[in-house]
């Protein structure tokens, strides 16, 4: 009778693509959850740990779908000790956790998004560091930009803004509602042939947005909305992120 052990080369044999079926499930969890959301906050890290993670419940438990660590001063090892603080509370709640610009970061920190500015990696370099499961965003300012995501295969949403001036972003003139209008002129459009129709991006207009802005942001086709001010700042950040909510959701 042959005792001998399995090699160990044998015995983990089945290791990849037990891996890549847990990848790929992550990927299609992440995805779902990116087609259902409808608010996403960026946050930055001026709060101590503590009060971060008593922000992100209570946003977390007004609506908030995403939630984006982004602060530029920010120091790398700081960020990834906040986003791996923040990601129990956010698996707690259901809730995708994004990070902001710096690919090593988000796998570092093992979070669901990475979102990527106009100057930032290249998607297919980002790829090559987040794999295929991590969710992928573009900030965009003009259409030019706006259709190269949409049309990018391996981008999973979008960013159009900013909408009016923000003081987030003192750099960027606003571009108005006319950016978004025209991502959900794009996103009414029939499919061509061959494509699917059900492969539509979501895209979030972004910008100064507030409560009071919701309804012009819905009147021109938008439905996804990020925010930072309206509930970064708010003394109430649940209350605050669920009349966003509300308001995003009340004609659905």
């Amino acid at each position: 009778m042959d005792n001998a052990l399995p090699s160990a080369a044998s015995a983990g044999a089945p290791a990849a693509p037990r891996r890549r079926a847990s990848q790929d499930e992550a990927g299609r969890r992440r995805r779902a959850a990116l087609a259902a959301a409808r608010l996403y906050v960026c946050v930055d890290l001026s709060r101590d740990l503590p009060d971060l993670l008593a922000f992100a419940d209570a946003a977390f438990r007004g609506g908030v779908d995403i939630l984006q660590v982004r602060d530029k001063s920010a120091e790398s090892r700081a960020e990834v000790e906040a986003l791996r603080a923040l990601r129990p509370v956010a698996d707690a709640h259901g809730a995708l956790l994004a990070a902001n610009d710096r690919a090593d970061v988000a796998v570092l920190a093992g979070v669901d998004v990475l979102h990527l500015g106009q100057g930032d990696l290249t998607t297919a370099d980002a790829r090559a560091l987040v794999g295929s499961e991590v969710l992928v965003g573009r900030s965009t300012r003009t259409e030019e930009q706006m259709h190269e995501a949409a049309s990018d295969p391996g981008i999973d949403y979008f960013c159009t803004g900013p909408v009016w001036a923000t003081p987030t972003k003192p750099d960027r003139a606003p571009v108005g509602l006319d950016l978004p209008r025209a991502a959900a002129r794009a996103e009414a459009e029939p499919a061509g042939a061959g494509e699917d129709p059900a492969a539509s991006k979501p895209f979030f207009a972004i910008g100064g947005i507030d409560l009071a802005r919701v309804p012009e942001v819905l009147a021109v086709g938008a439905q996804r909305i990020v925010v930072v001010r309206a509930v970064a700042e708010a003394a109430d950040p649940e209350a605050a992120a669920r009349a966003l909510r509300d308001a995003l959701t009340a004609e659905a």
